[in-house]
């Protein structure tokens, strides 16, 4: 059983040292919140999150190997009893979205993070959800769009590409070979070059360049 009157067990992942530095400040100051773990990329934070005692996981979107909605996804399914918060630069409707569907209780832009983010991971420890004030209008938006469409208002904005077919995409950007992306993902390099196919046919591109464009767009990469 855990003791209410403690603080909160953050772990704070983001692949630029001054940004986690920063946010540190912020929750750290805060008697209610303390962070106990750091990670520079999904994976060493799904491998942080799963060795300590964590309460809450901060995650940035895009870092490398794996994203912050990618970890977020693993952490959902490992540790179904994680609180999860997106943070991001990206104030885009689909990552919003998608950070739902990946199991995050809230969304925190990084130029609003002083403002937000107490309140957002207070909010997430009580299970509450936290909406960001512009995601509201992304989502009166997106369901008078669809209704508008005649589409299905019930569900959310279908994603172009498979997870894997994300994760893959990614890595190639990244600068992966086939082999390599074989062996970080544990199948073959010919199962990758057939996925790699397919977002080429799916996203109507052509080369890696392309991909890598797009990467950058989905926020799976920085520029």
């Amino acid at each position: 059983m855990t003791d209410e009157s403690a603080p909160t067990r953050v772990l704070l992942a983001d692949d630029h040292t001054l940004v986690r530095r920063g946010v540190r400040l912020i929750l750290d100051a805060e008697p209610d919140l303390t962070v106990v773990a750091e990670a520079g990329d999904g994976a060493e934070a799904v491998e942080r999150a799963r060795a300590g005692d964590i309460d809450l996981a901060v995650l940035d979107v895009a870092m490398p190997r794996m994203t912050g909605l990618q970890a977020a996804r693993e952490l959902s399914r490992r540790l179904p009893g994680l609180r999860i918060l997106i943070l991001t630069m990206y104030d885009n409707e689909q990552y919003f979205f998608e950070a739902l569907k990946a199991g995050a209780g809230g969304y925190v832009l990084k130029s609003v993070a002083d403002r937000d983010l107490v309140e957002a991971c207070r909010a997430a420890v009580r299970d509450e959800p936290f909406i960001y004030p512009g995601a509201e209008r992304a989502l009166v938006r997106s369901y008078l769009e669809r209704l508008h469409r005649g589409g299905d208002v019930d569900g959310l904005p279908d994603r172009p590409i498979t997870e894997r077919e994300e994760e893959i995409l990614k890595l190639v950007a990244e600068g992966h070979t086939s082999k390599e992306i074989g062996t970080l993902l544990f199948i073959s390099a010919k199962t990758v070059e057939r996925h790699r196919a397919n977002l080429l046919q799916k996203l109507g591109m052509r080369d890696r360049l392309e991909l890598t464009r797009y990467a950058i767009r989905a926020g799976l990469i920085d520029p």
